[in-house]
């Protein structure tokens, strides 16, 4: 069998032309080497699999190339790669720094590329800091990393530094597709972008997986292949879940999300994805925003025309609901749960079933003003004809409109609202004056009272003990929301029911104005609770009542007197003042 290269080292760039995705840093070494303005000490960072050592072996072939030798010579004699991971003691620098002082026998430059730099110890940097700020003029250092910020500040200032960039889905694309052509296999756009973005800008792990599905699928690289190796949920999935969210089809919803959880996804990743779809449903509806959505031309024609069905406001509501789950699901006891939890709420967003339902248009009953003795005031028809009117005229006049027709444009013509005449007298109210609070609290109850419905308000009868037993829950509910002054004054009386008219007595005056300007929410519990809307308040005040309450120290021993007569034989004993 065949000895088999990874494409990885297969299609390793041979020269800067070769590099994918580092431009600015290729630009940059080649016109260094040019203009002879190189310097010494090199420092290579960035993520891994970007080309920061090929980019440091192409740098030391170039620098000692004078044109005459092999295609394929590579400088062996000349390059000394250190791996600091494994050598990262003091005396691996000091070997280094005796190996410097030797010229070298081929070539102008000796090349010492020193990787995962980092690894290095705190003494063996100090041991290195001379040696790497003066080295020797045939000497240069390439130092690679992947984590600058763990390189001590004097070997960073002693080095020039090139940060390397991610590779761009684009970028990485496009090289996967001139590596399938050099191996004569037939792959599809979506395919090579869905590898490229698994690989997340790393070109090594592209390539890793782009062997790993060719060994899977053979010379047709499909879609769905590379989804079912990967093990990455496809496009179609998301396109589908959100015409299920857009059209309210919540069980066929929850039963496509069952089905993605049997095939091994997890639920975490699921509801991830779905936020990221709405998010590339939403730069597709702005053509300055579409360049970036970052998928296929086929997938980006399916973004664009869902993106024509969802709304704007729909898709930022999404994004947020679906990002609230994904916060949540670490901590979550019953994830899958919270998943669907969010996906019915995703389905209920555009659901105006209900709103459709409720949509006619009421009116307010004329028994209920009968009732509240509102006499409606009638509306005269202004002295000037509406040009309607005098159209109508005319044309009855020439005999284009019978007489009955001219009345029926007369009914329906536009009258001119009446002029109001603000007399100059008029006294003015403070907006802080208490008749404009009291005038405030009755127009809140006046809009309480005002229910609009179709059918006649609801007045049905009730007992005392049902009327006391929703009392007691507005008690409670005012405890449970804090509301813990306004729950004790309610508790000082128990209301008696006289008709629909609900009596209470306080011992002061102070309970009376807190209850009255709290009545709004409490008139609104009992009516909507009892189904009655002509339920009502009564309050007075009982000065029997205050004085049954203590203040001073001398009624409260004459409360103590009247529970044990033996107090009073106690301060005589012992000659007590109160």
């Amino acid at each position: 069998m065949e000895h088999f290269v990874v494409s990885a080292r297969k299609y390793r760039p041979q020269t800067f032309k070769d590099v994918v995705g580092q431009q600015a840093i290729t630009n940059t070494l080649l016109n260094a080497i040019e203009n002879n303005h190189l310097a010494q000490a090199l420092l290579f960072t960035g993520p891994r699999g970007v080309g920061k050592t090929t980019c440091a072996r192409i740098l030391a072939k170039m620098i000692n190339s004078d044109g005459s030798e092999a295609a394929d010579e590579d400088f062996a004699f000349n390059v000394f790669e250190l791996d600091a991971a494994s050598n990262n003691s003091v005396d691996d620098i000091r070997s280094l720094t005796d190996q410097v002082r030797i010229p070298p026998q081929v070539g102008k430059y000796k090349v010492y590329i020193i990787d995962e730099v980092h690894m290095l110890s705190q003494a063996a940097f100090n041991a290195f800091l001379k040696t790497l700020e003066e080295p020797p003029k045939h000497c240069i250092f390439i130092l690679a990393t992947t984590e600058k910020h763990k390189i001590i500040p004097t070997i960073l200032s002693r080095c020039q530094i090139f940060d390397f960039k991610r590779i761009t889905v684009k970028d990485a694309k496009n090289y996967l597709k001139y590596i399938a052509e050099e191996q004569n296999i037939t792959a599809e756009d979506d395919a090579l972008h869905i590898i490229a973005q698994k690989a997340d800008g790393a070109m090594r792990d592209a390539l890793s997986i782009f062997d790993r599905v060719v060994s899977f699928s053979g010379k047709n690289l499909t879609r769905q292949a590379v989804t079912e190796n990967l093990n990455v949920l496809d496009y179609d999935t998301y396109f589908t879940s959100t015409d299920l969210i857009l059209e309210n089809k919540i069980p066929e919803l929850l039963l496509q999300f069952n089905n993605t959880l049997s095939k091994g996804f997890d639920g975490h990743h699921f509801i991830a994805g779905l936020a990221s779809h709405f998010r590339d449903l939403l730069v597709s509806k702005t053509q300055e925003t579409i360049e970036l959505l970052e998928v296929g031309d086929q997938t980006k024609a399916k973004y664009l025309e869902q993106a024509k069905k969802a709304s704007q406001g729909f898709l930022m509501q999404g994004i947020n609901m679906a990002n609230d789950c994904d916060l949540k699901y670490k901590t979550s006891k019953n994830q899958r749960l919270l998943v669907e939890l969010c996906l019915m709420q995703l389905a209920s967003i555009t659901f105006d079933g209900e709103k459709k339902k409720n949509s006619r248009h009421y009116i307010i009953p004329a028994s209920y003003f009968r009732k509240k003795g509102i006499k409606p005031i009638p509306v005269s028809t202004p002295k000037n004809q509406t040009p309607a009117t005098t159209k109508a005229t005319e044309q009855n006049e020439q005999g284009g409109l019978s007489k009955s027709t001219n009345s029926t444009v007369e009914k329906f013509q536009r009258k001119e609202p009446p002029k109001i005449e603000l007399k100059q007298n008029t006294k003015r109210t403070s907006g802080l004056s208490l008749s404009s609070i009291r005038a405030k609290k009755e127009h809140l109850i006046k809009q309480m009272d005002v229910v609009i419905d179709e059918e006649e308000l609801p007045k049905e009868p009730f007992t005392q003990a049902e009327f006391l037993a929703v009392w007691n829950a507005f008690i409670v509910k005012l405890r449970q929301d804090g509301k813990h002054n306004l729950a004790s004054i309610l508790s000082i009386d128990t209301p008696k029911i006289k008709g629909t008219i609900a009596h209470l007595e306080f011992p002061n005056s102070t309970n009376k104005v807190e209850v009255e300007r709290q009545q709004y929410e409490l008139l609104s519990h009992l009516r909507k609770a009892l189904k009655n809307y002509d339920i009502g308040l009564s309050i007075t005040i009982n000065e029997i009542m205050e004085k049954q309450y203590v203040y001073t120290d001398a009624d409260k021993f004459e409360k103590l007197k009247e529970k044990n007569p033996n107090v009073e034989l106690l301060r005589k004993t012992f000659d007590l003042d109160v």
